[in-house]
């Protein structure tokens, strides 16, 4: 290799990584609410200022989640696979866990408006 080559890759890579920290840093705003939607209608809406544990237990089936300064974490489900549970927890606007065995999505808007989410 000579040493242009060199001097490219590294170029090329410190301009990954800094793409890949924008994306992660600053590419994404705090949100300010929690919108709950089951079977893609809204179910309910959460301030996430406000540090609580909120069980849902509908047509025979339990999820169970925590907002906690501002994070949401799914606790627990009685879902087979558990991949909601496993999910890393949220906080930042529009990231979503979802628990797709009990039609659940978890997803951080901004404001008090819920935004629809289609099924």
């Amino acid at each position: 290799m000579k040493k242009g080559d060199i001097l490219l890759i590294c170029a090329v890579l410190i301009l990954a990584a800094a793409g890949l920290i924008f994306m992660n840093l600053g590419g994404k705003k705090s949100g300010g609410t929690l919108t709950v939607t089951v079977g893609g209608e809204v179910y309910e809406t959460y301030d996430l200022a406000k540090d609580q544990e909120v069980s849902l237990d509908i047509d025979g089936w339990h999820n169970r989640f925590q907002i906690k300064d501002g994070v949401v974490s799914m606790l627990e489900a009685d879902c087979p696979d558990q991949y909601c549970v496993e999910h890393a927890p949220i906080d930042k606007m529009n990231e979503t866990i979802v628990c797709l065995p009990h039609k659940v999505v978890l997803e951080i808007t901004e404001g008090e408006e819920p935004r629809d989410v289609d099924a």
